[in-house]
């Protein structure tokens, strides 16, 4: 690896089957920023916790990323370095389901 190489990102991020169709349903740009966001700001980052939201109550265990009006909620397994991305919505109607 050379100084202008990146460095491998530590963490990956997947999407459940769910999120990718909710994905997909959104505007192309809005697709764009999220994925950007998960790329430069959550792969990246030797622990996701500081960029999230522990959720509460029912969703207690999963974390919360704000992107703009648009909410991820995912899980973190650590012993995989993995970020799973369960659901993505509109902030007003992303916990309803």
């Amino acid at each position: 690896m050379t100084a202008t190489d990146p460095a491998p990102s530590p963490w990956t991020v997947e999407f459940d089957d769910r999120a990718r169709r909710e994905l997909r349903k959104l505007a192309p740009e809005t697709q764009r920023t999220i994925l950007k966001y998960l790329r430069e700001r959550i792969a990246i980052a030797a622990d996701p916790r500081q960029q999230g939201k522990p959720l509460r109550q029912n969703l207690a265990g999963l974390w919360r990323y704000r992107v703009g009006d648009y909410r991820l909620i995912c899980r973190i397994e650590d012993n995989r370095l993995v970020v799973l991305v369960l659901q993505l919505g509109h902030r007003r109607d992303v916990y309803d389901s």
